[in-house]
Order: C-alpha cells, then structure tokens, then sequence
C-alpha cells in the first residue's frame, strides 16, 4: 500500500467515526431548537373540531353548589353553551395554583366550567373544591383515567374549550395562568362566543 493510499484509509476512517457525532449534534441541535421556541402549552391535538369524545363520569358525591347536587359530566352537559373543561386534582400542584383563576373564570355568566377529577380520592377532590371554591356547574369522576385519555390529556392539569356544538374548539395544556389567560384563552372564549 502506498502512504497515498494509507492517507485515503486514514481519512475514510476518521469520516466513518465522525459522521455518527455529526448526525448526534445536527438532531441535538434540532431538539434544542425546537424546544426553545413555541409555546408547550399549545401542544397540537387532533380533537380540535371533533365533537368531544363521549362522556358518561359519575358525580363526585356529596358536593354541593347553592345547596343543589352537583351532577356529573355528560355530553348533554355541553349542549348550547360555551364551556371550559378542566381537568384536574387534588395532588397537583398546578391546580391549587390555578383555582383562584377558575373562580374568575366562573364568574363569567357567558360560559360554563366544567371539571374531571382525575384519579383522585373523593374526600380529597371534596376538600379541595371546599378550599379554592367549586366553580363547576358539573363534575365527574375519572377514578381510572379512561375518559381523560379519551380526551387526550397529557397530565393534570389541562383544559378544554368546548364550542356550543360540543366540539372542540381550544386545548390548553398545563394551568392557567394570569399571561396565557388573557393571550391566549380568553381569545378563543371570544372566538366561540361570537354567534
């Protein structure tokens, strides 16, 4: 072999272990873009304009608003109204954060909230909604999590605007904050309100 060839051979094999550090940093690269832009709360759902999945959760017992029963959450629930539904539990932290503004929110007679308690205990879902204050006019219990993942949920908590057709209109993932309140979620309360 000649040293021309030898230098051709030496070369051949320092492309063959580069070229896996070069494809690990081009992905790395690309990973790190795209995780630094964008919104994460805005995670694309493929129920945006489907009607949502049915549901059929049985109220959380013993609660009560106004000294009426709280019933639990069926697809009849959002027949003609614009309604947020708000997955959420006692042991998420995020929720606790977070109910002050479902509270503001239900103060606003032009929409309904709705809640799916998500794998939790009923005393502890009783206890929190006593805390922050209900602002559910219906809450079901998801105790296996079936009908959340029906719905698409990554993890508690999340929310779902429900358009006056019982399609989905919005998803908002993670808690609602005062920022992606007013940018983001009440924009498209707006938006389903308009006749």
């Amino acid at each position: 072999m000649t040293t021309t060839d030898n230098q051709i051979a030496k070369g051949r094999r320092t492309i063959l272990v580069l070229l896996p550090l070069v494809a690990f940093l081009a992905l790395a690269g690309l990973f790190f873009f795209r995780l630094g832009t964008g919104d994460p709360s805005r995670i694309p759902s493929a129920l945006i304009g489907q009607p949502a999945p049915k549901t059929d959760l049985p109220p959380l017992a013993n609660l009560e608003r106004d000294g009426k029963a709280i019933p639990g959450v069926t697809n009849d629930v959002f027949k003609g109204h614009v309604t947020l539904v708000n997955v959420w539990a006692s042991w998420c932290v995020p929720c606790h954060d977070e109910a002050p503004l479902l509270d503001q929110l239900a103060k606003d007679k032009r929409i309904q909230l709705v809640g799916i308690n998500y794998k939790d205990s009923a005393d502890n879902a009783r206890r929190f909604l006593n805390r922050y204050g209900n602002p559910f006019t219906a809450t079901g219990r998801d105790d296996n999590g079936r009908a959340s993942i029906d719905w698409g949920v990554y993890g508690v908590p999340e929310t779902f605007l429900v358009d006056r057709d019982g399609r989905i209109a919005y998803k908002l993932v993670g808690p609602i904050t005062a920022d992606n309140l007013t940018r983001s979620l009440m924009p498209e309360i707006e938006k389903a309100l308009r006749p």
